[in-house]
C-alpha cells in the first residue's frame, strides 16, 4: 500500500479562496477544510484524506435539457442509477455534459465540482444513502481541496432533494 502523506488542515490565512471555501463559511457551517496533492483518481483522493470512498463524496453535473443543469451527490463509492434519476425527475434523457459546458453551469473545472458556491439556480440532488451519514467530504471547488462536514448540514445547506438514485 502506498503511504500517503497527510492532508493539510489550513487555518485563517492559510485558507483556499475558492467560491466553495467562501460559501461555506459565509453559511457559518461547521466544517474543516482540507489541502492534498493533486489525486490521480477519487481511490487515491481518499487514501490521502484518510477516509473511505463511501465517505468521499462526488457532484456530477447532470444535463437535463438544453440550457438546463443540476448537481447530483453520491458517495464515491457508489455509480449513479440513471433510469433512477429519470424516474425521480420524470424525463427520458439526461446526460453529462462536457467539460466546457460543465464549468459553464456551475463555474468549476470537472474533478472540482461541489455544490457550494454553484450557481444558487442548480438544483442539488443528493443520494439517500449519504442522508444521515455523519461526517463525509466534499469538492472544496479547486483541485486537492476538500470540505469535511455532516452529511445533513450538506443537505440543509444547499436546499437538497434526497433521493435514492444509486
Amino acid at each position: 500500500m502506498t503511504e500517503h502523506p497527510r492532508p493539510h488542515r489550513p487555518t485563517g490565512a492559510d485558507v483556499p479562496d475558492t467560491p466553495a471555501t467562501r460559501a461555506i463559511a459565509a453559511a457559518g457551517i461547521a466544517h474543516e477544510v482540507r489541502v492534498i496533492e493533486r489525486p490521480r483518481d477519487l481511490e487515491d483522493a481518499a487514501a490521502r484524506l484518510g477516509v473511505t470512498p463511501d465517505r468521499l463524496c462526488k457532484t456530477l453535473v447532470i444535463r437535463r435539457a438544453e440550457g438546463e443543469h443540476l448537481l447530483v451527490v453520491l458517495p464515491g463509492s457508489r455509480q449513479l442509477d440513471w433510469p433512477r434519476l429519470r424516474a425521480h425527475l420524470g424525463v427520458s434523457r439526461l446526460s453529462l455534459p462536457d467539460a466546457e459546458a460543465a464549468k459553464a453551469a456551475t463555474g468549476y473545472e470537472r474533478g472540482t465540482i461541489t455544490p457550494f458556491g454553484a450557481p444558487p439556480t442548480l438544483p442539488v440532488i443528493v443520494d439517500a444513502s449519504v442522508a444521515g451519514a455523519g461526517t463525509l467530504t466534499v469538492g472544496g471547488g479547486a483541485h486537492g481541496v476538500s470540505l469535511r462536514l455532516d452529511a445533513d448540514d450538506l443537505i440543509a445547506a444547499t436546499g437538497a432533494e434526497v433521493a435514492a438514485i444509486t
